[in-house]
């Protein structure tokens, strides 16, 4: 799986508008429900908030990867934004975050949900790239650093 066939250029957005937690994942299915085919963009809001609901998924390290499988889509979609200002996202390390990457499924793939969550993970894993996704002044930057260095597993 590579990130990049399930995360278009179109999905990604730097700054991020929103300044909290829910603004921020809104903003995230917005720009997803205008770049792909949704059945229903409320009931996509309404099952990635619930997830939300149950445990923070600010992961550490300045991310949060904010997911849920739902009826409404039927393919796998990532949209990646980075924060203009750091936001608290209740995250596992108490540190806010800087980069959230919106993962939406259909509700039988569990196991290409769960892969892209593994690589989303692993984007903050390595230093040296986080602070390379972290710097990224523009949507084009921030897909760039992405796509160098997304590898096939």
């Amino acid at each position: 799986m590579k990130l990049t066939d399930h995360l278009p250029p179109s999905l990604v957005k730097v700054p991020l508008a929103a300044n909290e937690k829910t603004a921020a994942i809104t903003e995230l299915v917005d720009l997803v429900v205008s770049q792909v085919q949704i059945a229903s963009r409320d009931r996509l809001l309404k099952a990635v908030l619930e997830r939300e609901a149950q445990r923070s998924t600010g992961i550490g390290r300045g991310f949060a990867i904010p997911h849920a499988k739902c009826e409404a889509v039927d393919q796998l979609v990532i949209a990646l934004g980075r924060c203009h200002e750091p936001i608290d996202f209740a995250a596992i390390d108490g540190q806010p975050v800087s980069l959230i990457a919106l993962l939406a499924s259909p509700i039988h793939a569990t196991t290409t949900h769960i892969q892209a969550l593994a690589k989303l993970s692993r984007l903050v894993t390595n230093g040296a790239l986080l602070n390379q996704l972290l710097a990224a002044t523009s949507s084009e930057e921030l897909y760039r650093v992405v796509s160098a260095n997304d590898v096939e597993t």
